[in-house]
This record gives C-alpha cells, sequence and structure tokens, in this order.
C-alpha cells in the first residue's frame, strides 16, 4: 500500500483494494457456480436403450416348417426411451450366425416389436424374418443385437450351457427384469 507522507495510508488505496477483492470473490463465486452447470451442458446425451426382451424360440405346437408354426416362433425387442429410436442396419442374429437385418424400420419410444421366423406382413408391431426353417435351437441359442455400426446391444441365451436352471424353460424367455446378460424364465 501506498504510505502518504507522515505515514498514513490513503482511503482511496483502501476502499479500491477492497472493491478489487470484493469483485475478485464474486468472480470466484459466480465461477464454482457455473461451472457445474456449464459441465452439465455437456453432459453426454442418453443412448437409446432397445433390449431384447422375450424370445419364443420353442414354437409351440407341431413344428412342421409351416408358415403357423415358424410364425410362433419369434423375439420381441422394447424400446425402454420415450425417443424413437432407428434400427436401420441393426441385427439380430444366432449362434450359428444367421442374421436378420433390419431395413427402413423405426421403434417408437416405450414400444415393442415382434420378429417372427417365418413369413407375413411387415407392421409397426410385427417383423418376419422370411425364413423357410426354424432359427432358433430349442434347447440351446443365444440371440444377439447389434447396431448398424456392429456394437452390442443386448442378448439372450437358454438353454445348454447357458442355463442356471434345470430344463429348457418351456421355450419361452421373457417377462422379468432383464439386464444384459441375466437368462430370464
Amino acid at each position: 500500500m501506498p504510505v502518504q507522507p507522515g505515514g498514513f495510508v490513503s482511503s482511496s488505496t483502501v476502499t479500491a483494494r477492497r472493491m478489487s477483492a470484493a469483485a475478485l470473490a464474486a468472480a470466484a463465486i459466480v465461477g464454482a457456480v457455473a461451472l457445474p452447470a456449464s459441465a452439465a451442458d455437456h453432459a453426454r446425451p442418453q443412448r437409446p436403450k432397445v433390449e431384447i426382451s422375450a424370445v419364443q424360440y420353442d414354437a409351440p405346437g407341431r413344428e412342421d416348417r409351416s408358415r403357423r408354426s415358424l410364425n410362433r416362433e419369434w423375439v420381441e425387442l422394447t424400446n425402454t426411451t420415450r425417443r424413437t429410436v432407428n434400427l436401420d442396419g441393426w441385427t439380430l442374429r444366432n449362434e450359428h450366425g444367421d442374421t436378420y437385418t433390419f431395413h427402413h424400420y423405426r421403434l417408437e419410444g416405450r414400444a415393442t416389436v415382434r420378429i417372427h421366423t417365418g413369413y407375413g406382413h411387415d407392421t409397426d408391431s410385427d417383423l418376419y424374418q422370411d425364413r423357410n426353417d426354424q432359427v432358433w435351437d430349442n434347447y440351446s441359442d443365444t440371440a444377439t443385437l447389434r447396431n448398424d455400426h456392429d456394437r452390442f446391444i443386448d442378448d439372450e441365451s437358454w438353454g445348454g450351457r447357458h442355463h442356471r436352471g434345470g430344463g429348457h424353460g418351456g421355450g419361452h424367455h421373457g417377462g422379468g427384469e432383464h439386464r444384459h446378460g441375466d437368462i430370464r424364465h
């Protein structure tokens, strides 16, 4: 601080320093409060969540490769978010590499689509793989869902080495809470 002749400190100098200190303190507080808001603005948006919600791998009734029998074998996908997800280019595959590719399909928010093995007319809630034979093994298989960049989204396994209970579960998995890798009964 500048000292005036006679050892006195100027009051204007003290006032200026106090104002500077107050301004710096206020800027620090505003910066600290604004930082979390700024960081929140740049947070990663939540990715769309589509999951395999149920699988009917052992078609009820006689398996005779009829249209009816093939269409009783299916996988359901559910969009658990409120936003529509574009599934164009996504794939659904079994352990043997048999693959269904989604073409020009958008799954609405909170909606479910059932992908049947056989032939039929595609709708918003039912898609058809147009196959002449069963895709899902009745005793042991895995349905794997991948996005259009071939990134893993979800899978569902049953029977054989995948099963944690006894038997093959009656041919249907689903209906319960599901996290990636859980087996549904």
